[in-house]
């Protein structure tokens, strides 16, 4: 066998192209799970027991059924009841969910480590629930779970993968279809893989500088 990397070249701009929509599904699964994640993580800490219930049970049913059949549920099912959803509002719907269920409970730690005297002195300052998670809570789980928080977003970057299923062509999408033009497969996935290396470094140095610039935190880069 002789590779031929040179006949695949000129699928190299679409592959990058679709590296391009893997991080935006990722990034914005990503902040609208984390925003929906600390909202039941403070529901879970300082809501009602009904409340607390509900949140649980939303995080078991989503933490133990795997994220493809959310995904497909989503957009196969969804449609007998009149709700149609195109395969990248589907994708991005489902890995949302997903994401919020797995980071309300990261976040709940964050909310479980909070020092009961910082919690004390904004209430003495007349802040509302809302501020004082806002205002205190929330910048406190940046630092104290921004490791854990940041290998969360790693995950869901490769997880995009998974949108090939649904014909949304992203990396993975688009590698399939080079590779159903060209039948050069080792080239085409080996190039795909080395794409997907380099969407975690590139996150991973973003994360790095965020979370030293930002919130203080000392994390590692790679």
């Amino acid at each position: 066998m002789q590779l031929q990397y040179g006949q695949i070249v000129q699928y190299i701009p679409d592959l990058l192209a679709g590296a391009v929509i893997a991080l935006e599904i990722a990034v914005i699964a990503f902040i609208l799970g984390a925003l929906l994640g600390l909202f039941g993580a403070a529901i879970l800490t300082y809501g009602n027991k009904p409340s607390r219930v509900l949140v649980r049970m939303y995080v078991s049913f989503f933490t133990n059924t795997p994220q493809l059949v959310q995904i497909f549920f989503l957009f196969f099912a969804l449609p007998e009841f009149g709700i149609l959803l195109s395969p990248y509002q589907a994708v991005l719907l489902g890995m949302t969910i997903n994401a919020s269920a797995y980071l309300t409970e990261i976040q709940r730690a964050g909310f479980q480590s909070i020092q009961k005297a910082e919690v004390e002195a904004a209430e003495t300052l007349g802040f509302s629930r809302f501020q004082l998670v806002w205002h205190v809570i929330a910048p406190h789980i940046m630092r104290a779970l921004y490791p854990a928080l940041s290998n969360h977003y790693i995950l869901m970057t490769l997880g995009t993968s998974m949108a090939a299923i649904f014909g949304v062509e992203e990396v993975t999408g688009r590698a399939l279809n080079a590779n159903a033009i060209s039948f050069r497969s080792f080239e085409i996935f080996s190039v795909t893989a080395l794409i997907y290396i380099g969407l975690t470094i590139i996150a991973s140095a973003l994360l790095y500088a965020v979370g030293r610039w930002f919130f203080r935190v000392k994390v590692k880069a790679f």
